[in-house]
């Protein structure tokens, strides 16, 4: 498809994703797309060729602890201080009405 695009195309698009647009939303989607396939020409058109690749913007480094064995809580001392516990589980209030 070269340059702008136009109502038939939007119409043939919404017809593949089985969207039934009305008059006023073909011509809603028709300014939108045509600003976004502009801006895209626009980035098309910048010379890029001296910019390295860039995956991320910011610099990021592994900010998690390393997997190290430690003590851990003793199961039946958090059980005493839940508010209800049954059969060594917390016990928790229904969801959406469902029975326990």
């Amino acid at each position: 498809m070269s340059g702008r695009i136009g109502r038939e195309d939007v119409a043939y698009v919404a017809g593949l994703a089985r969207l039934e647009l009305d008059d006023d939303e073909i011509d809603h989607f028709t300014e939108h797309l045509a600003r976004v396939l502009e801006h895209a020409a626009d980035i098309d058109g910048l010379d890029l060729d001296d910019v390295p690749p860039t995956f991320h913007p910011v610099p990021l480094r592994n900010v998690l602890r390393g997997d190290e064995v430690e003590e851990t809580l003793d199961p039946a001392e958090v059980l005493a201080a839940a508010p209800d516990a049954t059969d060594g589980r917390f016990r928790v209030p229904p969801i959406l009405g469902e029975a326990p």
